[in-house]
């Protein structure tokens, strides 16, 4: 063979490696320069994720030529957790597939149904209005013995694992069945011996969450309040009150300060004026608070008072006159501060 036919063989086999490494890199080469998530939005097409991806691709045109290759033309809704040195032909697979990596998300105790439905809309792609509507469907709340007001109680503030895209409805089956979870045998044999059922226990621990920010306050709290209750006394807890107060004057409404005409509110939620615990919640209580009324601590304490000497923290007295000095210098203490409402 001559050195000419060999010299053009050598060449066309040089080339054609050239191109096939060309080809192969185009395809399987490494792409993304950096971890990153990709969000997808039912709105969204290739140009669209093209446009999303410039920044941290080597070749984002390469994107559009492997999709057209592999007939590829809707992106899947997701979020996507793209790794450094993944190929253009790994992307496109994970976007056809749909295969997403779930996400925690977390939320701490909120006051209210449309508060947490919009906590919970900033983490997910699912919007406050249908998560609200969700929630609230008449079959769901009789089926498992809920009401408007009393289903705040199956969202315990924890950190869950959810896919971005988890509808309104699959959300809030897995968060009843996180509930249910959350009341093992344990705690069911706490809240026999309390003589107090799952509700009661909820809406207990919804006002001990309001009365004191201090997780080791909360056992005390708990006990007080417990003590009332088996002596049938009325609570008379101010976040009773403050709950009745936002329910006339808007959820917005600042209470500072709990006065004298408040008292008079006509609501069952109204604990100065009702015996026994409210009909339901008054807000979300996080698990320190239930477990607070789970494992309530024993005294003889029935009454308590903010304290002006550690700020956050209660007064507890066995006496109503010792409340009554308690409560006094508080009063005094909140006049001096000008704190009228």
């Amino acid at each position: 063979m001559s050195k000419k036919i060999i010299y053009i063989l050598t060449t066309i086999l040089l080339i054609g490696g050239i191109l096939s490494y060309n080809y192969y890199q185009k395809i399987f080469g490494k792409t993304i320069t950096k971890d990153y998530v990709l969000f997808v939005h039912s709105t969204d097409n290739l140009l669209d994720i093209k446009k999303k991806i410039e920044p941290f691709s080597k070749s984002p045109e390469t994107f559009l030529w492997i999709a057209a290759k592999k007939s590829f033309s809707k992106p899947k809704v997701g979020r996507y957790v793209l790794k450094e040195g993944m190929s253009n032909n790994d992307l496109v697979n994970m976007l056809r597939s749909g295969r997403q990596t779930p996400l925690k998300i977390s939320f701490n105790n909120q006051d209210t149904l449309e508060k947490f439905a919009g906590r919970i809309a900033e983490q997910l792609a699912a919007d406050s209005i249908s998560l609200l509507t969700s929630f609230l469907d008449k079959k769901f709340l009789s089926d498992n013995k809920l009401t408007e007001k009393s289903v705040l109680q199956i969202f315990i503030p924890n950190t869950y694992e959810f896919y971005w895209t988890v509808s309104p409805k699959k959300f809030r089956t897995k968060m009843l069945v996180a509930y249910k979870r959350f009341w093992n045998e344990s705690r069911l044999q706490k809240a026999k011996k309390l003589n107090l059922s799952q509700d009661q226990v909820m809406t207990l621990a919804s006002i001990v969450q309001k009365e004191t920010a201090q997780k080791s306050e909360r056992p005390i709290v708990a006990g007080l309040y417990l003590n009332r209750l088996n002596k049938g006394w009325p609570l008379q807890a101010d976040p009773t009150i403050i709950y009745c107060v936002k329910e006339v004057k808007g959820q917005d409404y600042v209470v500072k300060r709990v006065l004298t005409v408040d008292l008079e509110i006509n609501s069952p939620y109204n604990t100065y004026k009702n015996t026994g615990l409210p009909p339901s919640l008054i807000a979300m209580p996080d698990i320190s608070a239930i477990d607070g009324v789970l494992n309530a601590e024993k005294h003889n304490y029935f009454y308590m008072c903010a304290s002006i000497d550690k700020i956050g923290y209660h007064e507890f007295s066995k006496s109503l006159a010792q409340h009554n000095r308690n409560a006094g210098k508080y009063q005094r203490w909140l006049n001096k501060q000008g704190v009228n409402r």
